[in-house]
């Protein structure tokens, strides 16, 4: 039953990465991140798929050895910040375009403060 959950809940982590990749404020690498980690509890063969996946794999493992990010996520993580803020002034009402304010500040200090891989 446990496997299962995981199975799940890697595949959900999965699912909302690929939705991160085209929506602003939904981050990818972190669900990856969450993804092989569900996986290498409950489907080896998927962890290792995403351990040698080219674009997530270096991620993946330099998070994994180091806690690191790299300095191109970095980058893009600031500019989907950018964009969500962007359009929350333009489109929501207050309070709510200081939502994605708060999470650029709180986020992106957190982002900024891991080392780079």
């Amino acid at each position: 039953m446990k496997r299962h959950l995981y199975l799940v809940g890697g595949w959900t982590s999965l699912a909302l990465g690929a939705i991160g990749a085209v929506l602003p404020l939904l981050p990818t690498v972190p669900f990856v991140i969450l993804a092989a980690f569900c996986f290498a509890r409950s489907s080896p063969r998927l962890e290792a798929w995403l351990l040698h996946h080219p674009t997530f794999g270096p991620h993946i493992v330099a998070w994994r050895e180091k806690g690191a990010i790299s300095r191109k996520g970095k980058v893009a993580a600031m500019l989907a910040f950018a964009f969500s803020i962007a359009l929350a002034l333009i489109f929501a009402p207050w309070p709510w375009m200081m939502a994605p304010i708060i999470a650029a500040a709180v986020g992106g200090s957190w982002i900024w403060t891991r080392p780079e891989g």
